[in-house]
């Protein structure tokens, strides 16, 4: 079966920009001649022309016609896998505890649930050679009668964490990075000193309602830290 119709205005468009036969500011053809050109309905040809708008490679101006959108050259895709590779040899995943706790007030401000209210912790680190090269903490809200299967954990990506009681696929991730010296448990579990540098990564697991289901702390030490990005200007 072919591609549907609407898709095939879509790729062609797409064509048109990025071999700059088309530039930006430049008007799309008419609905008019694109019914021509590809032989649809209107209807069609407006549902191509709404999937380029949502991706950003055209906008309407209402009572004059669609336009190519200048590129977003400050716009950058991160990918964040918190599961490092343990294919190598000397790369491990340890988890080190799975307990339910009463949340802090920092874990229950970013749950937002009350101080009544139980959470998971799972504490993991990442080993490579036998250093530890990462500590990762997670906290879940607890629900009774929903196990906690630490086989299971170990390997487990945060979604996955939580996917027991909400669908990965409803699921939205937030993630803040910054830079903070290491103190208390954080030095103690890396073995560094205290005060050196380390990158954390922030998450957040939002349901359908965007409310908070699952928040994290990733600790990666100076010397194996970093950022890689990809920006796509088509």
């Amino acid at each position: 079966m072919g591609s549907p119709e609407y898709l095939k205005i879509v790729d062609a468009i797409k064509n048109r920009i990025t071999s700059e036969e088309i530039k930006p500011g430049d008007a799309i053809q008419s609905e008019n001649l694109l019914c021509e050109e590809f032989n649809v309905s209107r209807m069609t040809v407006r549902k191509g022309l709404a999937v380029l708008v949502n991706e950003g490679y055209i906008y309407s101006i209402p009572g004059k016609g669609n336009y190519v959108c200048e590129p977003n050259l400050d716009s950058y895709t991160l990918h964040f896998d918190e599961m490092m590779t343990t294919e190598k040899k000397g790369e491990e995943i340890r988890l080190i505890e799975v307990n339910v706790v009463k949340p802090s007030y920092e874990v229950g401000f970013n749950l937002e649930i009350p101080e009544n209210k139980h959470v998971i912790v799972v504490k993991r680190v990442f080993v490579s050679d036998g250093i530890v090269k990462a500590f990762d903490v997670k906290y879940i809200p607890y629900y009774r009668g929903i196990p906690i299967v630490e086989k299971e954990i170990r390997y487990a990506t945060f979604p996955e964490m939580v996917a027991k009681k909400n669908s990965i696929f409803a699921m939205t991730k937030k993630l803040k990075i910054r830079a903070m010296a290491a103190k208390g448990e954080v030095s103690q579990v890396l073995d560094i000193m205290e005060g050196d540098p380390v990158l954390v990564v922030e998450q957040k697991l939002m349901d359908e309602k965007d409310h908070p289901i699952g928040w994290g702390l990733m600790y990666f030490t100076g010397e194996d830290s970093g950022l890689e990005a990809i920006a796509s200007f088509d």
